[in-house]
């Protein structure tokens, strides 16, 4: 299975950068992504970087990666890494909602 991990970006080479998160530092390939500075969170696949985060994004996956690991591991008790999606009803995203909208 291949999910993708977020990473901040610690150090600077020239078409790579040293990145960490969920306990790893790694060298990591930027081609796709362009350069970008140091602390930039990035979403990594199979050491390339492939997509640039927001900070709050980084947070979410990396819950989300969290919970795949500990349900594998047996755990039922998730709700603490889902805190953003627990007591709310669900949303459809915008382009979902122009879409409904334009039909009705």
């Amino acid at each position: 299975m291949c999910i993708g991990i977020p990473m901040k970006i610690t150090a600077l080479e020239t078409g790579y950068a040293w990145c960490e998160g969920m306990g790893e530092r790694k060298c990591i390939d930027t081609l796709l992504i362009g350069e970008q500075p140091v602390g930039t969170w990035v979403l990594v696949f199979m050491d390339s970087a492939r997509e640039v985060l927001s900070e709050q994004d980084a947070e979410r996956v990396t819950h989300a990666v969290q919970a795949v690991n500990l349900a594998m591991q047996g755990e039922t008790n998730l709700d603490h890494l889902f805190a953003d999606l627990i007591d709310r009803e669900p949303q459809l995203p915008n382009f979902f909602k122009t879409n409904t909208e334009s039909t009705s």
